[in-house]
């Protein structure tokens, strides 16, 4: 397992934490792939101009043995099987799987990006990796991503839940490779 992989998690229909659990655990089923680090779970305001639902949001940590072609892929699947509906841009999820960080590499294809191109904008984004990872550099802005969860100036609101996070931890504890709580 030798690439080091963030990810974003978010959902705001149905049961959340649920559905978050779910992503987490399958992530944790793909061959050659270990769930290193979950950060807590944070309520946050949607972005956009879809009226709907707050977020949860939080970062998952990932080491793998998987290409990012093979594990983009997989966790797309992942979606798909937990029932995500396509719907509006920035409109309600029931799980949302972003692929922030694949190791340093930066690609940019009509199906991947990597790294995502609008974590660098979004506090409900670096807040939760900056808790599990403050010192990986982004590899196109050459900041930590703690640097960058200070600098952020987007002002939607992001509010670490302690109860969302004991809740999520109980159900996914027996998924990470290393409980950090």
């Amino acid at each position: 397992m030798n690439h080091s992989v963030y990810l974003g998690l978010g959902s705001n229909v149905g049961d959340s934490i649920a559905y978050i659990a779910e992503a987490i655990r399958g992530i944790s089923r793909f061959e050659q792939t270990a769930v290193e680090a979950v950060s807590s779970v944070y309520q946050t305001e949607p972005v956009g101009d879809v009226r709907q639902n707050d977020f949860i949001n939080l970062a998952v940590a990932v080491k793998t043995g998987l290409e990012y072609t093979m594990f983009h892929k997989k966790i797309k699947e992942l979606e798909q099987t937990i029932g995500r509906n396509e719907t509006v841009r920035w409109g309600p999820r029931e799980i949302d799987i972003d692929l922030l960080l694949f190791d340093d590499i930066v690609v940019s294809t009509e199906s991947v990006k990597i790294p995502h191109r609008e974590m660098i904008n979004r506090k409900f984004v670096l807040q939760p990796l900056a808790e599990i990872a403050p010192s990986v550099i982004h590899p196109v802005e050459r900041k930590s991503i703690g640097e960058m969860n200070a600098e952020v100036t987007d002002e939607h609101a992001v509010t670490c839940s302690e109860q969302f996070t004991t809740q999520l931890l109980s159900m996914i504890n027996d998924s990470i490779a290393n409980p950090s709580r």
